[in-house]
């Protein structure tokens, strides 16, 4: 299930902040609480020593404790700053004990042991309800007098234990009053951040079939936003275009098709409203017969253009001489070139092989050669070239006709476009302004170039590259 961006962010900001939030106060309490346990172990030990110095200054081995004269009620007073004393025989038996204490401090025999056998042993309890920290000192270590004896140092841990609770809930209350304010700032930072996006999905709802003319004006204070809402426009500009140039073409397309079908719609009314003899029905079925030819040449052309539209032209490239194909075409073609008085030059130049479609490269030569041979006046001349280069092969066709119109050379290649509408009807040049289209979509299925150009001295030249190795394998 899909989920707000808005949310996410904050989600993921706040979490992202209060994982560091809880990291920096779990490092800070134990380090807290590691500096307290140092320095108060620091404490007892010195307490140590100067209690055990003090014990055993007496010559013959007695021993006291050097207490403050505190009454009692000053006693309770400073309680957490009492440092409890006791000594033991490592027996386990009490021989001694601060001032103010009422009872015995809390005693392992284990630790005892260890501690009368010169060693320092430290230990957490509990005295009198409060957490203590305890240390057992060996008083050996200060004559043999003592050999026996253990000196026990106990230090309340109630303010520690106070101060890490104090500064943790304090961390605790900073860091839930962070990460509410984290969230409503990623919240409202989110929500600023993606406003510019709804203003965009708003205007582009708002943009159908009829309005493609329209733009995304949506304010974006953000070079990121901007360069959106520009690409989102050209995109818009290229759906724009593409739609009315399929508006176009499916109006062309249609005037194309009904033209061959009105005329053989008149055909066969004239010959059906009274019986006439056979070469009167000849003529007639040979007037459709060309109609028909016509209406599947335009048929097969927009097929083959649909093709190329969808990226579904199929190729089958394979090693092919382009002059052998060009000499194939040339030949076919020499009978409506000599009818016109035209004379067909052909200049091969280097190797000429190219990984191609046999069956659509003929195509393209024949559109080339048979689009010069019908807008080129009679007596005219028209140069097929084709030359090797070290990756491509140049096939192009000039002739010394009327050229393109300067002002249309870049439309040359649109489905039905006619350099001269008024002779686009005419028995000379009876074309269906798809040839050149068709060119472009072949070249293009193999991943190469074309060209359209008016030659200086009049004519016009028209130049397909195709590849050595075919780009796109059908």
């Amino acid at each position: 299930m899909s989920r707000s961006f808005r949310v996410q962010l904050a989600l993921r900001a706040t979490a992202t902040i209060a994982l560091a939030l809880v990291v920096i106060s779990v490092v800070s309490v134990l380090g807290l609480a590691s500096v307290l346990d140092r320095d108060l172990d620091a404490t007892i030990l010195n307490v140590a020593t100067i209690q055990a110095a003090s014990l055993t200054d007496g010559p013959l081995g007695e021993m006291h404790f050097h207490d403050w004269e505190l009454t009692p009620a000053e006693a309770e007073s400073v309680r957490d700053l009492v440092r409890y004393a006791q000594v033991w025989q490592v027996e386990g038996v009490s021989l001694l004990r601060s001032q103010y204490m009422t009872g015995d401090l809390p005693l392992e025999l284990a630790y005892l042991d260890r501690a009368g056998a010169g060693e320092l042993v430290w230990t957490d309890a509990t005295f009198q309800d409060i957490p203590v920290r305890v240390l057992y000192f060996p008083l050996e270590r200060l004559g043999e007098l003592h050999e026996r004896h253990v000196l026990q140092v106990a230090a309340p841990l109630s303010s520690r234990n106070a101060l890490v609770s104090q500064v943790g809930l304090f961390l605790t209350l900073l860091s839930v009053g962070v990460i509410a304010s984290m969230f409503a700032g990623s919240w409202w930072l989110a929500g600023r951040a993606i406003r510019p996006v709804h203003e965009v999905i708003d205007q582009a709802e708002e943009i159908g079939a009829k309005s493609l003319e329209r733009r995304i004006q949506a304010y974006a204070d953000t070079r990121e936003y901007r360069r959106l809402v520009d690409v989102l426009n050209t995109m818009l500009s290229r759906i724009e275009s593409a739609f009315e140039g399929q508006r176009q073409f499916t109006a062309d397309a249609s005037h194309e098709l009904r033209s061959p079908l009105t005329a053989m719609r008149g055909e066969l009314e004239l010959a059906l409203r009274r019986d006439r003899d056979a070469p009167e029905y000849r003529r007639v079925l040979g007037s459709t017969l060309e109609e028909v030819v016509r209406l599947s040449r335009i048929t097969e052309d927009l097929l083959t253009l649909a093709r190329s539209d969808s990226g579904v032209l199929l190729t089958r490239p394979e090693p092919v001489e382009v002059a052998g194909i060009v000499d194939r075409v040339i030949e076919k073609l020499r009978g409506p070139a000599a009818a016109k008085g035209l004379e067909v030059e052909q200049s091969m130049v280097g190797d000429t092989t190219a990984e191609v479609d046999p069956v659509l490269l003929g195509q393209v030569v024949w559109n080339l050669v048979d689009n010069a041979i019908r807008f080129t006046p009679r007596g005219g001349r028209i140069r097929v070239t084709a030359q090797g280069s070290d990756g491509h092969v140049d096939l192009a066709v000039e002739d010394s006709g009327p050229g393109f119109p300067e002002d249309r050379v870049d439309r040359v290649f649109d489905r039905f476009f006619q350099a001269d509408p008024a002779r686009s009807r005419s028995e000379e040049a009876p074309g269906t302004g798809l040839g050149l289209a068709i060119v472009k979509g072949v070249a293009e299925a193999h991943g190469g170039e074309v060209d359209a150009t008016n030659l200086p001295g009049g004519g016009a030249r028209v130049a397909v590259r195709f590849p050595r190795h075919s780009a796109v394998k059908g």
